[in-house]
């Protein structure tokens, strides 16, 4: 099994930034793709950003330029970086891990427990 902890969401102000982080153990060979969605009250959960095990991100539009995804492969650990919060950004972010639990071995991927980020004044 695998099991995702989640930590840095709370209430900023319009204009703050947060950052978040998700660490990834258990049952781990390689992580692929590691990355952040979020979901807001009434609305499906989106991609917010990801980052590939080759260096290669991507970013939903309404997040480039305020948002950077990093992550530290040894702690098996994804950021979220987020610069110049909206109230829009307002919604529970959920970390998402694509792993091989061996060599040459099936992907499975995992969702965090989603942790709330508000943006309000």
């Amino acid at each position: 099994q695998v099991q995702l902890v989640e930590s840095g969401g709370g209430l900023v102000q319009p204009g703050g930034s947060l950052r978040l982080s998700c660490a990834a153990s258990g049952s781990i060979f390689s992580i692929n793709t590691m990355g952040w969605y979020r979901q807001a009250p009434g609305k499906e959960r989106e991609l917010v950003a990801l980052s590939t095990s080759g260096g290669g991100t991507n970013y939903a539009d309404s997040v480039k330029g305020r948002f950077t995804i990093s992550r530290d492969n040894a702690k098996n650990t994804v950021y979220l970086q987020m610069d110049s919060l909206k109230p829009e950004d307002t919604a529970v972010y959920y970390c998402y891990v694509n792993v091989q639990k061996q060599f040459r071995g099936p992907r499975y991927a995992y969702w965090g427990q989603g942790t709330q980020v508000t943006v309000s004044s």
